[in-house]
Formats: C-alpha cells, sequence, structure tokens
C-alpha cells in the first residue's frame, strides 16, 4: 500500500511539472501578492507611448496629462488664405531680391505658448520684432542660421551647387545683419499686402535680436499663432517663423473667422430691406401738448361741464410734439383751412427718437 501511494504521488507531481513547462510564454506573471505584473504594451500604451503614429495616439494616457498645457484654439481660415497670398507673394519678392530662383511653401500654421516658442527656437538665429500699426500689437520673425548663411551666400555672389560655409559659435557681422533685414523687410511688406484685401495692416521693423530673452512680446503663458515658412533656393535655403500672439490679432478675429471674404456672420439683407419697409408703413400717434398744469385731485374731481380751465401758454407759443412720454420736436399751432396745423420749428431730437424706438420693443 505504501507503494502504491508513492507512485501515485510521483504521477501527480510529474503532472504539475508538464503543466507548468507547457504553459505560453505570453501569460503575464503573478507576483507574491497576487498582483499582475503589466507587459511592454500595456505600459506603453498607459503612458501614451503607443505603437501607431497618428495624432490620437500621442494624445493619451500620462502624455496627455503631461501635454495639457498645449494650446487648442479656434481655427482662424481667413489666416490660412491670408498666408497662401504671402507665400505666392513672397515666392515673386524674394526672385527679385536674390536674382535667384526661389521657392516659398507654407509647412504649417499651429497655435503654441509664447514660452514655449522661445525656448524652442534654435540658436543661433535672428529675431525680429515686429510692430502692426492698425493693431496696435507685435510680433515676431525668427530666420535660422541656413537661412542667413544661404542668403547671405546668394546675395554677395557665392558659386551655385557649393554649400555655403558656416562659422558656428560666433555672433553674425554687420554685414550679415544688414542684409538679412533688408530681406525681411521685404517679407514684411509682402505680409501686409496680402492683409490688404481683409483688413489693412501695416507690418513694420521694430527692432533686432539675437538672444530669444530679449525678444520677449507677451507673457509666457499667452497663446499665439506660428506660421512656418520654407524657403529653398535649389540646394540651399532655410526655414523663416513668424510668430503672431492671439493679443494682437484680437482686433480682426471676427475678420479672420470669416470662411470666405465678406461672409456675413448670419446678416440677411432680405430681411433687412423687408423690415425697413415695414417701419416705413407704420402708424404712430403724437400728441401735440400746448400746456401742462399741476392741479390737486379734489378739484379735478369737482370739474362740471362747462368750467374753464386757465392754460399758461400764451398766443403764439410753442407746441411740444410728443410720443408717449417722449418728446419729438417743438412747433406752432395754426390752421389751415379747416384743420388745425402745427407747424415743425425744430429738428427732430435724436433722444426723444430712441425712447419712441424703446417704447415700441416694450410695446
Amino acid at each position: 500500500m505504501a507503494e502504491t501511494a508513492t507512485a501515485t504521488d510521483e504521477d501527480e507531481l510529474a503532472a504539475d511539472w508538464s503543466t507548468t513547462t507547457d504553459a505560453p510564454e505570453e501569460a503575464a506573471p503573478v507576483s507574491g501578492s497576487g498582483e499582475r505584473i503589466l507587459n511592454q504594451d500595456e505600459i506603453d500604451s498607459l503612458l501614451g507611448f503607443a505603437s501607431g503614429e497618428g495624432e490620437e495616439n500621442s494624445r493619451t494616457g500620462v502624455r496627455a496629462i503631461i501635454n495639457s498645457a498645449l494650446v487648442s484654439y479656434e481655427r482662424l481660415p481667413m489666416l490660412e488664405v491670408v498666408f497662401d497670398r504671402v507665400v505666392r507673394l513672397m515666392t515673386t519678392s524674394l526672385r527679385n531680391f536674390t536674382s535667384d530662383n526661389v521657392e516659398v511653401s507654407l509647412d504649417s500654421i499651429s497655435s503654441i505658448r509664447f514660452g514655449d516658442y522661445l525656448n524652442s527656437i534654435p540658436l543661433p538665429a535672428i529675431i525680429a520684432v515686429i510692430r502692426a500699426k492698425q493693431l496696435d500689437n507685435f510680433g515676431l520673425m525668427t530666420v535660422d542660421s541656413s537661412l542667413i548663411y544661404s542668403v547671405v551666400d546668394v546675395l554677395l555672389g557665392g558659386r551655385r551647387g557649393a554649400p555655403p560655409m558656416r562659422v558656428e559659435g560666433r555672433p553674425y557681422t554687420t554685414i550679415e545683419r544688414m542684409l538679412i533685414t533688408r530681406m525681411i523687410e521685404v517679407m514684411l511688406a509682402d505680409t501686409g499686402q496680402a492683409f490688404a484685401p481683409l483688413t489693412p495692416v501695416d507690418f513694420s521693423l521694430d527692432r533686432i535680436e539675437t538672444n530669444p530673452r530679449f525678444a520677449a512680446i507677451a507673457r509666457p503663458a499667452n497663446a499665439a499663432i506660428l506660421i512656418k515658412l520654407r524657403i529653398d533656393m535649389e540646394d540651399r535655403g532655410g526655414r523663416v517663423e513668424m510668430l503672431l500672439p492671439y493679443a494682437t490679432l484680437e482686433p480682426i478675429r471676427k475678420l479672420l473667422l470669416q470662411q470666405f471674404m465678406g461672409e456675413k456672420f448670419g446678416r440677411d439683407n432680405i430681411w433687412e430691406g423687408h423690415l425697413a419697409s415695414e417701419l416705413w408703413r407704420t402708424k404712430v400717434e403724437v400728441s401735440a401738448v400746448l400746456d401742462e398744469m399741476t392741479a390737486p385731485l379734489s378739484q379735478v374731481l369737482n370739474l362740471k361741464v362747462g368750467e374753464t380751465l386757465m392754460l399758461n401758454a400764451p398766443p403764439g407759443a410753442h407746441v411740444e410734439l410728443k410720443c408717449g412720454a417722449a418728446t419729438i420736436t417743438r412747433g406752432r399751432v395754426g390752421r389751415i383751412n379747416q384743420n388745425v396745423a402745427v407747424r415743425v420749428e425744430q429738428p427732430l431730437q435724436t433722444a426723444g427718437r430712441l425712447a419712441v424706438m424703446k417704447a415700441g420693443e416694450g410695446a
């Protein structure tokens, strides 16, 4: 009997061992406390580093919390139209400026916080502080080092096909700054021309900076629109970035929200014409008041037929024309044939017309 029990125990141990070794490797291990350990895919999903490359995958998990400081403001459709015109105008202007085959393209229009943009500017770079005269505010235009050296090389007669010489770690010379300043002025003229069909905006160069700390025109947390332009001159070129704070665009925000030029935002010209025609047909009751007097209530109650009330208005006194409680104008009483008439001698009072309109709205 003891031998039989021993054999049975050995068979059970062998079966347990085979079950353990045949288990799939994908099964998540279990710790001693009974909690399941996450695999790599689950960890990536929790942290927001999913395997997909789409925009949806980058906004999940912990990354969504980290990126909660990102700006997500309303689209400005007309701003995209304006900078499409900027691309076309700038392509022609820079071709004339450099006498080279220049291609300008619009990379992206996005929202960003001002402080994040200043921290992301690759140095060395030239930062132009621009002023929008009609909008009474500022913006930034950043020219990266590759475009700076390319433009300087083209304007000073560099050979085509040879990469521009770059000397990193040194400040830009006066000649380089002056050449880039002329290019920025050409770009600002094109930008103002692109805004002209929408609203007149004159962009002017305020100053040139090389340190982002000296180019602060807004608070770090303020939102701004970032426009990235790519400028290619055959085998050389670079990038220009234009930053416009939302505070700068606020005066023309309604214009930039238009889907197309001249959108009326719900205004109906047909309804306006119908309302105007009906207003001309509206009848208004006008009273001519010769004089007003105050009397005790007992005297008014004792009035009888045939009694005469003496007014303080002399012959030829002015009469007030009223609509309800609002005085409209003044005139004199006269007679035309068998009718009593009032000749208007003063223009209509604006306050009285407003009061009449309010009275009509209340009715």
